[in-house]
C-alpha cells in the first residue's frame, strides 16, 4: 500500500469514528451536558487567555517597552 493511499484509508477512519462519537454524544443527554459544559468553559478560560497573550505579544512586536513609573 502506499503512503498516500495509507493516508486516504486513515483519514476516512478518524472521520467515521469523529461521526459516529458526534452522534453518541448528541444522542446521550448525560454526554451532551458534559460536552456543553466543556465547550462553555474552553470558551470563557481560553479565548480570553488567548487575547491577553496576543495583546502582549504585540504590544512587545511594536517596538514599545514598559513604561516607566514616575
Amino acid at each position: 500500500m502506499k503512503e498516500e493511499t495509507a493516508r486516504t484509508v486513515a483519514n476516512i477512519a478518524l472521520g467515521a469514528a469523529a461521526i459516529g462519537a458526534a452522534v453518541v454524544v448528541l444522542r446521550v443527554p448525560a454526554l451532551r451536558r458534559l460536552a456543553a459544559g466543556l465547550a462553555r468553559t474552553a470558551v470563557t478560560t481560553g479565548i480570553p487567555a488567548w487575547v491577553a497573550n496576543e495583546v502582549r505579544r504585540s504590544w512587545a512586536d511594536s517596538g514599545r517597552g514598559r513604561r516607566s513609573a514616575i
